[in-house]
């Protein structure tokens, strides 16, 4: 048995990683597990054909390492193309904003560099639940009721995911196949054998753009976290093309004394001038992490997405900070036929502007809102943070990490704690209605909406703050389906 910690949105994975602890594996193990059992029972937040961000602190190294597991456009993808098929702005659904999935190549380089586990006894939880059912949650029926119309257009999708109470079982064996050939062919049967075959004729099927050859080339990114400081600690965020460096840019400019508008307003402009696949255009990290750089003034962003944020820590000094989504909910609403996976929209995030930096080419990484962070206290790891919430998640991390130094919480008070966003229109400010002051704010200021507290649109956050060797506090987001499993 390892000793370790878990907190996941959904306590059915918590304890599938908690499983994995126990029987010996390690924090990455756990947190992989896990992270296949959501894309099984959260379908509207994820999937095996979605992308991957991690950061991962190895026990007994001096730094954490990123991974950046985000697949690119087709090599079919261009400007000119979507434009022909009849569209001014880039779809949000549909097999054109379908991207090449980077989850499972990344689950592979995870488990190669940190694992203790392989790939069969990782994933066989997740297939297990595929393949008996699992209980519908009242979040999950409310998704599925809310995107039947939508869904409806795909006959494959919505006999997968058709409108479903709570309380009812849905299973899944075609994706329990598709998870049983992962675990015991490796990451070649999905990118360049019979589950990729089933992807590209999906897409073609539908005159998309991501090909055979896309699959195949597909890597996964080790990268150097940016790394800035934050009160008396060190944080860390990926560099591009994730807008981890919008969430430094915040945190930078709430330290300096920015308003909670102005740093976000200044973070966001940066964002959507600057961040984009740096193997096209070059991201400047200094904007970002100079507090008194603009460009500042409203910036809007997309409204949506929906993703899931998982942590976990081990006795051996392992912490990882992993976050994983099919974008938007149900992503592009295509499953691919045979696989039970639902392909992701990221390319939703591409701009057809051909003078915007994030314009879509082929075989590119959009702008990424996929942002794991930890943060380190004396050269060792203090803090494992993160949440779901697409173009919203620099603003929620920064106000879990506030309330955690800031207001010296412990990480179940910091994650529950009452939030505040601006929303994708960068004007209108949307506050849970039991936050300090809410109520006075709604009544005295325009473009103020109140909503009902705890409610899940303003993400689903966990953490995880390491006390020392073996001892940790974690909480999991009451937003969420999710809970805390400790082992030990």
């Amino acid at each position: 048995m390892t000793r370790g910690v878990i907190a996941t949105p959904h306590r059915v994975a918590s304890a599938v990683g908690a499983q994995i602890l126990r029987e010996g594996g390690n924090a990455i193990d756990a947190a992989i597990a896990a992270d296949a059992a959501l894309c099984v029972v959260y379908p509207h937040m994820t999937s095996v054909a979605g992308d991957l961000m991690a950061i991962v602190w190895a026990g007994g190294e001096k730094s954490p390492v990123g991974l950046i597991g985000a697949g690119r456009s087709g090599e079919l993808a261009t400007i000119e193309a979507v434009r022909a098929r009849g569209h001014e702005t880039m779809p949000v659904r549909g097999v054109l904003a379908v991207t090449v999935p980077g989850t499972v190549e990344a689950w592979g380089r995870l488990l190669e560099r940190f694992g203790s586990f392989g790939f069969g006894a990782v994933l066989e939880p997740a297939e297990s639940l595929a393949r008996n059912g699992f209980v519908i949650t009242a979040h999950l029926s409310q998704f599925l009721m809310q995107a039947a119309d939508w869904l409806g257009r795909e006959p494959v999708a919505y006999a997968l995911y058709p409108p479903m109470e709570a309380g009812m079982l849905l299973r899944n064996p075609d994706l329990a196949s598709v998870l049983h050939d992962i675990g015991h062919s490796g990451i070649n049967v999905f990118y360049r054998g019979a589950i990729a075959d089933a992807i590209v004729a999906a897409v073609k099927r539908r005159d998309g753009f991501v090909t055979a050859h896309d699959l195949a080339t597909h890597r996964s990114q080790w990268v150097e976290p940016i790394a800035f400081r934050y009160r008396d600690l060190v944080v860390y965020e990926l560099p591009a093309p994730t807008q981890g460096l919008a969430a430094a840019a915040m945190l930078v400019r709430l330290e300096a004394g920015a308003s909670f508008r102005e740093a976000r307003d200044a973070s966001y402009a940066l964002r959507n001038r600057f961040i984009t696949d740096p193997d096209f255009s070059p991201v400047p990290v200094e904007p970002f992490l100079e507090p008194h750089h603009g460009p500042v003034g409203r910036a809007t962003a997309h409204e949506t997405g929906d993703t899931v944020y998982l942590c976990a820590a081990d006795e051996h000094g392992n912490v990882i900070s992993m976050i994983q989504s099919v974008a938007f909910d149900f992503g592009s609403g295509i499953v691919a036929e045979g696989t039970g996976m639902l392909l992701q929209n990221r390319g939703a995030y591409f701009s057809l502007d051909p003078s915007h930096v994030n314009r879509l080419q082929p075989r590119k990484r959009t702008m990424h809102t996929l942002i794991p962070a930890m943060a380190s206290r004396g050269g060792t790891p203090w803090a494992a943070f993160g949440a779901m919430g697409a173009d919203l998640q620099p603003q929620i991390q920064a106000q879990v990490l506030m309330n955690l130094v800031d207001h010296g919480m412990d990480p179940e008070a910091a994650v529950a704690r009452p939030r505040m966003a601006v929303l994708a229109d960068g004007v209108t400010v949307a506050i849970e209605a039991d936050y300090p002051g809410a109520g006075e704010m709604a009544r005295s200021e325009a473009n103020v909406l109140l909503m009902p507290p705890r409610h899940h649109s303003f993400g689903h956050a966990h953490a995880i703050v390491v006390d020392g060797p073996g001892a940790w506090r974690a909480g999991a987001d009451p937003r969420s389906d999710g809970s805390v499993e400790n082992v030990g």
